[in-house]
């Protein structure tokens, strides 16, 4: 009984990923097609030299430079584990340099000249304080990441957690955005060097990062002195609210029965009970 492709490479230890890469890439064939093959009749080994499919850093760095080489290899895996590498990976590091490029020349010419102090950061609004927060939050848990455990993996998405929060910051604060777009390079700075020392004379600053003290947190800025709590009517939420986050049920309740979009879910109707969980949620049971 003739035997089929798959018990052939199965026996003889083969996959479809000896050289089938190369041979693709060199007739000018879709990878996909590789995928569809390998769901077929096998998956792809691991890499090795033996089965001749390693990836050669040099063209990975000639076609995504060296930054994203260095961010996805950092990012994929904890550095006490294997991984596998995923070109498809590689490009999405990639991206998210571009972005975070895009994000700070775009704001670059608005906070060149900006400078800040500690003192500029009080009474600012809620929207401010969110991105302080992040910033600082971001901060810390970099920097244990880094030092504590050497988990690079976590500490970038983190990052990326931080770019997303400036992306849709819709403040006016020049010397807020200032703090976070500076501390954001200078956390990138052990990952994407040549990116990093870019951006940092892009935004009005000399020299090169690593002669850059590391950020620093700022206990006062992890402190979330508001909260946004939902409010439910009969287990529905209706709107939300923002009360201090050490606010009672009482407090809640009160500001929320002047919210304008929890008012007509109220009106003509009894309160029957509440349930709240502080720094949560309200419920209100009307009838």
């Amino acid at each position: 009984m003739a035997k089929t492709l798959k018990q052939f490479l199965e026996e003889n230890h083969l996959t479809l990923n000896d050289n089938a890469k190369l041979l693709f890439e060199k007739l000018g064939l879709d990878y996909e097609i590789l995928k569809e093959l390998e769901e077929k009749y096998g998956k792809s080994d691991k890499m090795s030299k033996s089965k001749h499919n390693t990836v050669d850093p040099d063209e990975m760095i000639e076609k995504y430079g060296a930054d994203t080489v260095r961010l996805y290899t950092l990012f994929a895996a904890p550095p006490q584990n294997n991984f596998d590498w995923i070109e498809s990976g590689v490009e999405g590091a990639h991206r998210f340099i571009k972005r975070v490029w895009n994000l700070v020349i775009s704001n670059a010419e608005k906070i060149k000249d900006i400078s800040y102090t500690k003192e500029d950061f009080k009474n600012l609004s809620e929207e401010d304080q969110k991105l302080r927060r992040k910033l600082h939050q971001t901060i810390k848990k970099v920097d244990e990441d880094i030092t504590k455990e050497y988990q690079f993996n976590t500490a970038i998405a983190s990052i990326m957690e931080l770019v997303n929060e400036i992306s849709s910051y819709k403040g006016n604060n020049t010397k807020v955005l200032k703090e976070a777009i500076e501390n954001l390079i200078l956390l990138l700075s052990p990952f994407t060097p040549f990116l990093s020392d870019t951006l940092w004379k892009e935004i009005g600053n000399t020299g090169f990062t690593i002669n850059q003290p590391f950020p620093e947190y700022d206990e006062e800025a992890l402190v979330e002195k508001t909260k946004e709590i939902p409010i439910q009517i009969n287990g529905k939420v209706r709107g939300k609210v923002t009360v201090s986050a050490d606010a009672t049920e009482e407090d809640v309740l009160n500001v929320a029965k002047e919210d304008e979009n929890i008012k007509r879910w109220l009106e003509g109707k009894q309160i029957v009970k509440t349930i709240f969980i502080k720094g949560k949620i309200l419920n209100i049971v009307v009838k």
